[in-house]
């Protein structure tokens, strides 16, 4: 194993930002629901990335009742499950993919089973046979439940588990897990991953010895 190079046993991977890019969706969507709340569109778009909707909500609105973000949540998921244009792939996503089929992963998403089912299809990208979506977790990232139930669900200890993440929370959630991060693109870097690389083309991935996943850099 080489100082670029890490082995673990299992890999866990974020979906927007980190194997689709979304961006379209998610600015023209959460840009209108700025624009009806009175909020500053940037500032709303530098809170969202990588959360749960209503917990986005919350924060940018900490005065209103939970059930109203709730449901403003649920309208939007819906929103954005139908807005499939301008969803493409992250580069390098579809060949990652396919190096760690067969290899122990699992998607973690802050999106719901359908709209994470929605993406990844329009990315023309294959849905891992293990994921964990935000209706399978009472606490959105940035904290580390969703991480630690794939750990759970795939039989491998936390510190054993590579995270691939692009968001400040996500980035939070694998650290506060555990696990070593990779952060993806752009919006990692300033967020102190294990490692950052500026999209999946820089990543290699090989089976290692008695059940090491070998993660290069």
């Amino acid at each position: 194993m080489t100082a670029n190079q890490l082995s673990v046993r299992a890999l866990l991977l974020d979906m927007d930002g980190t194997l689709v890019n979304s961006d379209a969706v998610v600015e023209r969507c959460w840009r209108r629901w700025a624009a009806a709340q009175g909020l500053d569109g940037d500032h709303v778009m530098s809170v969202v990335h990588g959360r749960q909707g209503h917990l986005s909500m919350a924060i940018l609105l900490p005065e209103r009742p939970l059930e109203q973000n709730l449901a403003e949540n649920r309208a939007m998921l819906a929103e954005e499950t139908a807005d499939t244009e301008g969803i493409v792939p992250v580069p390098g996503a579809a060949a990652f993919l396919a190096a760690i089929e067969g290899l122990p992963h699992a998607l973690v998403t802050s999106a719901d089973s359908a709209l994470s089912r929605v993406r990844m299809a329009a990315a023309g990208l294959r849905y891992p046979e293990s994921a964990v979506t935000a209706e399978l977790v009472g606490a959105s990232k940035p904290d580390p439940e969703g991480f630690l139930k794939a750990a759970a669900a795939l039989g491998v200890d936390p510190a054993d588990c590579l995270v691939f993440e692009d968001s400040e929370a996500g980035i939070q959630a694998g650290l506060a897990a555990g696990m070593r991060v990779v952060g993806v693109g752009p919006r990692a870097a300033a967020h102190h991953p294990t490692v950052h690389v500026p999209d999946l083309t820089a990543v290699r991935v090989t089976p290692g010895a008695a059940g090491a996943v070998l993660v290069g850099f």
